[in-house]
């Protein structure tokens, strides 16, 4: 297990000298900083001494000053919103417009993602989702949510989907019971848990119709049958999954379409129990 740059600062706490506690303490407020800083511009900004930086990032487990920032890179590039916040500097016009600027960028991760989509792949997708005999949507940490309301959008006309794991159950109380003729959907965005690529591996060999939804430019290669890239660059230290949720209308209505007059059938038998039920 790869610590994260603050916990290893973190755990090296009681032990350091005062000028590196005041470097340590310098680089917990905004670990970020580390990755836009040479060393001697980090040691000045700290008030310490270059020789200071070089043993406190060796203190750290690293070899170099370099090594460290390397570090702190690979976190904002994997999502962290404590190492991104310290490079996600506001400017002028976000701060007097905060709605306009997150409407920007909405529209341009939504414009980016759906470029990259195709027509043909999506048909894939829906008509796999009604052949299948149960529609199984997985999602950990923000992809729970994002998985659940897939599921939820897709209930309107599938109701064998179900999203796994459920509260107090595993996984492979579930991949016991995948087989070649479901369909599985992977919400992946990042953060990703740790086992991602394992639980991938493991769904893909229960079940060959597998969908990986995850960002663009996401390292990890999956054996997954159709892989979604979306954009989810945020004008804050948060991702932004505006165009996500898009994916998700786009890719139920393709559903509906498919299902035709049985679809609507089903449907309309819904609709007909809400009023029975007084529900809505």
């Amino acid at each position: 297990m790869k610590k994260s740059f603050v916990g290893r600062i973190r755990d090296q706490l009681d032990q350091l000298s005062p000028s590196e506690r005041r470097l340590a303490e310098f680089a917990l407020d905004l670990p970020g900083d580390l990755a836009g800083y040479s060393a001697s511009e980090l040691a000045t900004l700290a008030q310490v001494s270059n020789a200071t930086v070089t043993r406190f990032v060796r203190r750290l487990g690293y070899e170099s000053f370099d090594d460290a920032r390397k570090h702190v890179r690979s976190e904002q590039r994997a999502g962290s919103p404590l190492a991104m916040a310290a490079t996600t500097h506001t400017t002028e016009a976000v701060a007097d417009n905060v709605v306009g600027a997150h409407r920007q960028q909405s529209l341009a991760n939504i414009d980016a993602t759906y470029r990259r989509l195709s027509s043909n792949e999506i048909e894939q997708i829906a008509a796999a989702i009604l052949s299948a005999r149960k529609v199984w949507v997985v999602g950990f940490r923000s992809s729970l949510p994002l998985a659940m309301y897939f599921r939820w959008q897709l209930l309107q006309i599938v109701p064998s989907a179900q999203v796994i794991p459920g509260a107090g159950e595993t996984l492979g109380e579930h991949l016991a019971g995948i087989g070649a003729d479901d369909i599985v959907i992977v919400f992946a965005l990042r953060r990703r848990v740790r086992q991602m690529p394992t639980i991938v591996a493991q769904l893909a060999k229960a079940c060959p119709n597998l969908v990986y939804i995850t960002e663009r430019n996401a390292a990890t290669k999956t054996p997954a049958k159709w892989s979604l890239q979306c954009d989810v660059q945020g004008p804050g230290v948060l991702d932004n999954h505006t165009a996500v949720i898009g994916l998700c209308h786009l890719i139920v209505t393709q559903v509906m379409t498919l299902a035709g007059n049985p679809g609507r059938r089903h449907l309309g038998l819904v609709e007909a129990f809400h009023d029975a039920l007084d529900e809505i």
